[in-house]
């Protein structure tokens, strides 16, 4: 008998254990029902933005951030406008790119001075830069290239390059030419196509507009050697040439600037006394 009455207690012990356990998972269970939060960790699939970031066709956890100098650059089509003023992409010729500032960095650090140089450019900029400078990438299904400050030679607001707007980005100045863009002319009149005449190539002009300096190892800008206005020249094969509002320039560095003319040689060549 009193084995019989052992039994029937572990039984009852191990029956009341089971229906406690259960009572507490129920309780665990609606209090997580219950929590908002704890829904919101529980779903991997919700995200605080819903933007989605891809690059080179793969999709990547957040937007690009340039380190240093770089700068990512939404490529741009260059527009040519017809007689018609139907504007179109011209891919057909050798000339800089141009494109919008997606994003920049704040600047490279020198390494012998440790100063931080300052990006000038900066987001929402339009640049205008070599062609064949940086890395080209597709980011968000987008046309980009990844360069540095250095390889920008122009910068402007807006979505028209033009001469009131753009500026020549540190050590570069921008130069009007005096041949034209398409022909050349002889000296007894004759015109001559300039694909001709490939080797005889314009290294002078006057200087329209001056870059803020050259930066130093200290972060400091140097005076820049020319003024607006002067007329100069430069080395064969230096300057970036580029048409803005129909007319032809050069951009070109200060230190390939050769010599800057005075004003009596100036007033000679624009009297036709002496040939340029």
């Amino acid at each position: 008998f009193p084995v019989v009455i052992m039994k029937f207690a572990i039984l009852l012990c191990l029956s009341l254990a089971s229906s406690l356990e259960g009572f507490s998972m129920q309780s665990t269970v609606l209090r997580r029902n219950s929590s908002p939060i704890l829904k919101a960790e529980a779903s991997p699939t919700t995200t605080s933005s819903g933007t989605t970031y891809t690059l080179d066709g793969e999709e990547i956890r957040g937007p690009i951030t340039p380190l240093r100098n770089f700068i990512l650059v939404k490529v741009r089509d260059t527009l040519t406008a017809t007689e018609g003023g139907i504007l179109l992409p011209d891919q057909s010729k050798e000339r800089p790119t141009e494109g919008l500032v997606v994003a920049a960095g704040p600047g490279k650090v020198h390494p012998f001075t440790a100063v931080r140089i300052h990006n000038p450019i900066k987001e929402g900029m339009s640049v205008l830069y070599g062609k064949f400078d940086g890395k080209p990438i597709v980011y968000n299904d987008d046309s980009c290239q990844m360069i540095r400050d250095d390889d920008v030679l122009l910068c402007y607001e807006g979505v028209t390059m033009k001469l009131e707007n753009v500026i020549p980005v540190r050590d570069y100045v921008l130069i009007a030419l005096d041949e034209d863009a398409e022909t050349l002319s002889t000296s007894s009149g004759v015109v001559i196509a300039n694909q001709v005449m490939a080797d005889v190539l314009p290294c002078e002009g006057k200087v329209v507009k001056v870059g803020e300096g050259r930066m130093a190892s200290n972060g400091e800008l140097t005076k820049p050697p020319v003024k607006v206005g002067e007329r100069v020249k430069f080395k064969d094969y230096a300057g970036n040439d580029v048409t803005i509002e129909g007319k032809p320039y050069t951009v070109v560095k200060m230190v390939d600037i050769l010599c800057s003319l005075s004003e009596e040689v100036q007033a000679m060549q624009d009297a036709g006394e002496i040939a340029p």
